[in-house]
């Protein structure tokens, strides 16, 4: 059981943790939402994630967890104002990025919950647009929006282009704007119906395309198709360079979810990236293996031909993610 530092723990009328949000729901119309932001050893990054989660023009009560994955907690990030409260607690589950996600989401008694990444920033209306169609939407139990992604000084808006996401149209793509980031899910249907995040995955890499995987075969997602996050990309991620993790994850995502791999092109994706990966860690033999597979489901499949020139050292691996990553786009 993790231990909550709580900003208000020094007052003796403070409400206790779980107690707070059910009195705030009782006092607005507006959902309590509660926020899970995961981190590890990028203090500055995440002051500004959290000062962009603290100015929400949101009506409604906000209830932050940071969860510190791998290090001690830090009490002097703790805040509390009317419908505000920055809470800090220790990954009492498995180390990393689900582990860390599923102990805030078990801290948090609000009607929401909430994803962001300690590097990513919310724009000032994003809860404010997400919880206005999800009061007009009562079926629905997962949201998401469109992002802006920024690398290297570059900013490129990535829009979904319609406002639901069904179950059909994440097997032949993984629609990268439905970024963690903007994940907003119904706290009961979250914990009684789609599930925690999958602790088994491989660096906890593609447990946001499983989440959304089980969601949309329960309710198709709703989409707000505005950039309202923004995306940082590139060396701040943990997981950049970690090409072994990647293939491992990919390969337990195939395993779990065996429609990706009925899908030609959701097939033909996956298989180039297994393709790409095994070329950067110089496995030349599976890279081609795994190309020609690609090719042979779509033959107008990218990343099947990158991986090809990458194995056969025509083009090296790390020009060609910068390229993408400059476009908004990743392998």
């Amino acid at each position: 059981m993790t231990k909550a530092v709580d900003a208000v723990a020094s007052s003796p009328a403070a409400l206790s943790p779980s107690a707070r949000p059910a009195v705030e729901a009782a006092a607005s119309p507006w959902p309590t939402v509660g926020v899970v932001v995961p981190t590890r050893n990028r203090p500055e990054l995440l002051r500004g994630s959290l000062a962009a989660i603290w100015d929400q023009d949101y009506p409604g009560w906000i209830d932050v967890i940071v969860v510190f994955d791998g290090e001690e907690p830090d009490p002097s990030l703790c805040r509390e104002a009317p419908k505000r409260r920055i809470r800090v607690v220790a990954n009492g589950r498995t180390p990393g990025l689900a582990g860390a996600r599923n102990t805030g989401i078990e801290g948090l008694s609000t009607e929401l919950v909430a994803f962001c990444d300690d590097d990513d920033l919310w724009s000032s209306g994003k809860l404010t647009s997400q919880a206005r169609r999800l009061r007009a939407e009562p079926a629905a139990e997962m949201l998401t929006c469109g992002i802006v992604v920024s690398y290297d000084g570059r900013q490129s808006p990535r829009l979904a282009g319609r406002d639901l996401i069904h179950y059909q149209e994440l097997l032949p793509s993984r629609l990268s704007m439905l970024h963690s980031s903007t994940f907003v899910l119904r706290r009961t249907a979250l914990l009684d119906g789609i599930g925690l995040l999958d602790e088994t995955i491989p660096g906890s890499q593609n447990e946001d395309w499983d989440l959304l995987l089980r969601a949309s075969r329960r309710h198709p997602i709703r989409h707000v198709d505005e950039p309202l996050v923004r995306v940082l990309w590139g060396q701040s991620s943990y997981f950049s360079q970690q090409w072994q993790t990647r293939i491992s994850s990919l390969l337990w995502m195939l395993r779990r979810h065996p429609d990706i791999a009925a899908d030609s092109v959701g097939a033909a994706r996956v298989y180039g990236q297994l393709a790409f990966g095994y070329a950067v860690l110089g496995e030349r033999r599976r890279s081609l293996l795994w190309a020609v597979r690609s090719l042979r489901r779509r033959w107008t499949e990218p990343r099947g031909v990158l991986a090809l020139a990458v194995a056969v050292r025509l083009l090296p691996a790390g020009a060609i993610v910068a390229a993408l990553h400059r476009r908004g786009h990743g392998i």
